[in-house]
């Protein structure tokens, strides 16, 4: 059997659905990544100890092998499993609204009511899927778009930017470090479509993090914080990459 070759193609109209759902879902992963880390935060388990070990002191539930041998150290495991579901509950009540929004903040925006249409107004914009074989593995976006923008009359032209607006690999294919690839070849697109390109924007999220490894490698720096999101306040960023730091790269 021949081994599938991995494919960078550019969208195409029948991938709508596609495209959707893999945007909605690699939102949605963060949302599971920020509750998995509360899950196993160490604050997380002694409260669900300590909660447990009422419950059982309670219940009378300690472990006993007095009546029925072996099967009596199992009687705290209902009291265990009992508390852990409110705490997931809760960390999830918490941190859902935040990604929420996120959410559809990415799903609400232009780019995605007419893909082909949006993504081909800028020459360096683009919008390209990574396949293996016949197997979905990735997609990456890259925006060109100026917004307006009123300035005053002595005001410097801000330099001209593009932004990664969508950037996702699915979990399989995450240690063949294949994102780095599918990054490589838009930012080659971007920069070379457009000499009065000056840099490209990323978002940069430590609940991602093998998007922020593979910015990092490209040579993109931390700008600054945006907004501090979930029960712990995860700060997301945003990353740039100037052209003349892809020339020496390049």
């Amino acid at each position: 059997m021949d081994t599938p070759i991995a494919v960078i193609r550019p969208y195409a109209a029948d991938d709508k659905k596609l495209v959707q759902f893999a945007v909605s879902k690699a939102n949605f992963q963060v949302l599971a990544a920020a509750n998995n880390k509360m899950y196993t935060h160490p604050v997380t388990i002694a409260i669900w100890l300590a909660l447990s070990s009422v419950f059982i002191q309670m219940m009378s539930w300690w472990p006993s092998n007095q009546q029925h041998g072996w099967l009596g150290y199992l009687k705290p495991l209902p009291a265990l499993a009992s508390v852990a579901v409110p705490i997931m509950f809760f960390i999830d009540w918490v941190n859902r609204p935040y990604f929420e929004e996120l959410t559809q903040e990415v799903l609400r925006h232009p780019d995605l009511k007419d893909i082909s249409k949006y993504y081909s107004q800028q020459p360096a914009s683009g919008f390209w899927i990574l396949e293996m074989g016949e197997h979905f593995v990735g997609l990456i976006a890259i925006d060109a778009t100026q917004p307006p923008k009123k300035r005053e009359k002595d005001e410097v032209a801000p330099p001209k930017t593009a932004l990664i607006r969508h950037f996702h690999v699915e979990e399989a294919y995450h240690n063949a470090n294949i994102q780095d690839d599918l990054l490589e070849y838009a930012v080659n697109h971007a920069f070379s479509k457009d000499p009065k390109l000056e840099r490209i924007e990323a978002t940069d999220s430590p609940l991602v993090p093998y998007i922020r490894v593979s910015l990092r490698k490209a040579g993109f720096e931390l700008d600054h914080h945006t907004k501090q999101i979930g029960i712990r306040g995860w700060k997301l960023g945003v990353r740039y990459l100037r052209r003349e730091n892809w020339k020496k790269s390049s």
